[in-house]
């Protein structure tokens, strides 16, 4: 750009002296001085700007010796110059896709925080709200709700089974959700009775409490969908305490009302809660 504003003033500057070669006699001497002050002062503005245009051009070169000297360096460090470029995307794309991941870990956090704190009303039934096996938990003592060696609930477990339904079944977001009973039992072998082992009793507990949450509300059920629901049983095999005590035999007699994740939640709920 300086190179060409120069070149105009050059043409300027000529197209005056050949202005005032042909005119001659045809300006005055003030006209003429005039005349030659404002070449003087174009010719003063060309040389200003070839310098300027010459400290550019050093300036460019020096820039660009540097920029050689850096590549170099680079290069002897073992950085492929070529592909400075395409890391720099690479970088691009990974930074946002964590940010994507971020957030959308944040937003898991936001609803697993809101459903713990729905739940946390059922704590206040004497249930247990917790994690285990990266699942979101109700423990449901099994000793109120059914006698011992028998699967028939008894009017206690009813009530307290109609009172989680109903937190539940006024909640779209809990409704919605997806649930497993799942059965439980401590290791002492059962002696007579219509089950030969604990599996069969971990069951049939189940089956019945999820009976019972899936039965009608005119029917004196809790009414929820029995599309969300399952049953299953574990027997002994899965304890929350060792069977070392009649304190701890009594916690592994239990039922669970296990919230089952989404795809999008296949993830540590632990790391969410510390």
């Amino acid at each position: 750009m300086l190179l060409r504003r120069s070149t105009s003033w050059l043409l300027i500057a000529a197209t005056l002296l050949a202005g005032s070669s042909s005119l001659g006699c045809g300006y005055s001497e003030e006209e003429m001085q005039a005349k030659v002050r404002e070449i003087e002062g174009l010719k003063n503005q060309l040389s200003a700007e070839q310098a300027q245009n010459k400290k550019a051009k050093a300036e460019i070169d020096e820039a660009a010796a540097k920029i050689d000297q850096l590549k170099r360096q680079l290069k002897g460090a073992g950085v492929d110059i070529s592909n400075l470029n395409a890391n720099l995307e690479q970088q691009a794309r990974a930074l946002e896709d964590y940010r994507r991941r971020a957030e959308q870990l944040e937003a898991i956090k936001k609803r697993f925080e809101l459903l713990r704190e729905k739940l946390q009303a059922l704590t206040k039934l004497g249930l247990n709200v917790t994690v285990r096996n990266n699942r979101m938990v109700i423990q449901l003592p099994g000793d109120v709700l059914f006698d011992s060696g028998r699967e028939t609930l008894k009017k206690d477990g009813q009530d307290i089974l109609n009172k989680v339904a109903e937190v539940i079944r006024s909640d779209a977001g809990l409704a919605s959700r997806s649930f497993q009973v799942a059965g439980h039992t401590d290791d002492q072998p059962l002696i007579g009775g219509r089950f030969k082992d604990n599996w069969g009793l971990s069951v049939m507990r189940a089956r019945e409490v999820l009976s019972y949450l899936i039965m009608p509300t005119d029917k004196g059920g809790g009414g929820l969908n029995p599309t969300r629901w399952s049953a299953s049983g574990y027997g002994d095999t899965d304890p929350i305490k060792p069977n070392d005590s009649p304190e701890n035999k009594q916690s592994n007699r239990r039922c669970e009302l296990v919230v089952v994740p989404n795809v999008e939640e296949m993830l540590d709920l632990k790391t969410l809660v510390q």
